[in-house]
């Protein structure tokens, strides 16, 4: 459990941010017994975490956490958000720069520290596979039409919930995809972290796996993560621009609103940096028909995102569509 400690903030701001405990006393973050990060919430607004405030800063430490965390907020890195934490923890300047950025930091889906979101089997863990997730992971097609044939459980999950179907995608192993796929395992189950296999490659920007997993029938508009996101949300966030346009043509929903609020033409933007991948997610997006005048849960529009961080490309994609409104 990853828990909060706060003194004269905003309880029920905080109390609305998915995974997080409001307890007493200073501002903490802890990550089991350890903690990762403690600042004091004196300074600006007299203390005082309001939900601007709060919001601004998801905003920002959303823009300095995924960076930290090599841009996979939706990936394991552990390692990378303790520094990043420590980083933001002794910030100098506003509140801002503290709590708002410690509490809402993590908050925003940026790698939790005691639960990283889509984990791929470790070393360890596929060392250890037998029978069927071992044939997956390995691509041995003729392995796994042999287990089946002995009466092998097409579903059964490893200790993280992934199926055989998981970890061959995880492993890019199309062939064994394929072979399990044809068998009648359920291709959209979803792994312990709520991941199925088409976020799964969205997230590793496997492009080829995803066209097979499509191709075999595979949703494009499941709510996955805990962050009831989607597949498009994930890629877009990650400015997997081929995935994104890929997604759209198979029908992922353009407009869900995850429990963050925020579309997946928000995080474009608000996880994005403005770089060319991230401007070609927008456009795709923009293109497609995504809704440019859903805001935040501030109600800040996608425009005034792009406009406060420079993202000037962004901008006069985001004019275009609001003048052809």
């Amino acid at each position: 459990m990853l828990e909060t400690s706060q003194k004269n903030a905003g309880a029920a701001t905080l109390g609305d941010i998915p995974g997080f405990v409001v307890l007493g006393g200073g501002v903490t973050v802890r990550a089991g017994d350890e903690v990762v990060g403690a600042v004091g919430v004196g300074g600006a607004r007299g203390g005082n975490l309001d939900e601007q405030c709060a919001v601004a800063g998801i905003e920002r430490a959303a823009d300095l956490l995924s960076k930290r965390a090599a841009g996979r907020p939706h990936a394991s890195a552990p390692g990378a958000a303790r520094s990043s934490m420590r980083e933001v923890t002794t910030a100098p300047g506003t509140l801002l720069a503290g709590a708002a950025l410690v509490v809402a930091g993590l908050a925003a889906g940026l790698a939790p520290l005691d639960a990283a979101a889509q984990v791929p089997p470790s070393a360890r863990e596929a060392a250890a596979y037998s029978g069927l997730h071992a044939a997956a992971w390995s691509g041995n097609a003729a392995a796994i039409a042999r287990l089946l044939a002995q009466g092998a459980a097409l579903d059964a999950r490893d200790g993280r919930g992934r199926t055989a179907l998981h970890v061959a995608t995880h492993a890019r192993r199309r062939d064994a995809i394929r072979a399990l796929v044809r068998a009648g395992a359920n291709i959209d189950l979803l792994d312990a972290d709520r991941y199925d296999a088409v976020t799964i490659a969205a997230v590793a920007d496997d492009e080829q796996t995803l066209d097979l997993l499509l191709e075999l029938g595979a949703r494009a508009d499941q709510i996955t993560s805990r962050y009831d996101g989607t597949a498009l949300i994930a890629a877009a966030h990650l400015g997997h621009d081929g995935v994104v346009r890929r997604l759209i043509a198979a029908g992922a929903p353009l407009d869900h609103i995850n429990n963050l609020h925020w579309t997946a033409l928000i995080e474009s933007i608000v996880l994005g940096d403005g770089g060319p991948r991230h401007v070609a997610t927008l456009k795709a997006l923009v293109d497609a028909g995504a809704r440019s005048d859903i805001g935040d849960r501030s109600g800040v529009l996608p425009l005034h995102m792009a406009r406060q961080r420079g993202y000037d490309e962004m901008v006069r994609i985001l004019e275009r569509a609001e003048a052809a409104r």
